[in-house]
C-alpha cells in the first residue's frame, strides 16, 4: 500500500468520526485523488484533514468541510448540481460521483482552465464549466435541484435562490469576510417558499462579483 493510500483510509476513519455518515459521499471521497488539484510543493499533505492554498489567493477546502457540506446537500445521483466557485476543481469532481450533472462557475480564468483539464485527465465527463459572475448563477440551465456555494457571500444571492428548484436544497457560507460565517441550509418546498437553517461555523474565502481582473 501506498503513502497516499494509507493516508486515505486514515482520513476516511476520521471523516467517519466526524460525523459524516452518508456512504456515498465517502466512497467518493476514497475515489476522487485530491493530490491531482493541489499544487506540488503541498501535495505530500493532500489527505491531511486541512485546507491548502492554491493559485489565485484561492484555496482548496479541508476534506471535512468539502464532506459536511456535500452530506448536506443530500446529493442524489438524478439530479443535477451547481456549483458556484470551481476553484481546484476538486468539489466539483467530488459531485460528479454523486450527481447526473454538474454545472461549475468560476471568476478566475486560470482557475475555470486548470480545472478544465483536470477534468479530461480524470477522464470526468459529467461536469460542465463557464467563466463567469458566481453571483449570477447559472440562469439558462436553471433550475437545479441543488446548488452549492465554496466561497462566503455576504448575504444570500436572491438571484441563486431564483434557480433553485421546487424541493431544492442550497448550501452556502454566509459571513463577511475576516468576520464570522456561518454555512447556511437554503430549502425551497414544492410551493416555493424558502426556509433558513444554520448548520457550523466556517471560514471561506469570500464570493466576489464579477470576473476576476488577472495579471
Amino acid at each position: 500500500m501506498n503513502d497516499n493510500a494509507a493516508q486515505k483510509i486514515r482520513l476516511i476513519m476520521e471523516l467517519r468520526r466526524m460525523g459524516i455518515s452518508n456512504t456515498d459521499v465517502l466512497s467518493a471521497i476514497e475515489r476522487v485523488p485530491r493530490e491531482a488539484f493541489i499544487p506540488p510543493t503541498f501535495r505530500d499533505r493532500a489527505y491531511e484533514n486541512i485546507a491548502l492554498p492554491i493559485s489565485s489567493g484561492q484555496t482548496i477546502s479541508q476534506p471535512y468541510i468539502v464532506a459536511y457540506m456535500t452530506q448536506m446537500l443530500q446529493p442524489d445521483p438524478r439530479q443535477k448540481v451547481l456549483e458556484i466557485g470551481t476553484g481546484s476543481g476538486y468539489q466539483a469532481a467530488i459531485l460528479s460521483k454523486l450527481f447526473r450533472r454538474v454545472y461549475s462557475v468560476e471568476r478566475f480564468r486560470n482557475l475555470h482552465l486548470s480545472a478544465i483539464e483536470l477534468f479530461e485527465r480524470l477522464k470526468i465527463s459529467n461536469i460542465t464549466t463557464k467563466l463567469g459572475d458566481g453571483y449570477k448563477g447559472w440562469k439558462e440551465q436553471a433550475p437545479f435541484s441543488r446548488i452549492i456555494v465554496t466561497a462566503a457571500a455576504a448575504d444570500i444571492p436572491q438571484t441563486l435562490v431564483d434557480q433553485l428548484g421546487d424541493n431544492g436544497v442550497m448550501i452556502i457560507p454566509v459571513g463577511p469576510d475576516q468576520g464570522d460565517q456561518t454555512i447556511l441550509r437554503i430549502t425551497k418546498d414544492q410551493h416555493g417558499l424558502v426556509g433558513e437553517e444554520e448548520l457550523i461555523p466556517v471560514r471561506f474565502v469570500p464570493l466576489l462579483q464579477g470576473l476576476a481582473v488577472e495579471s
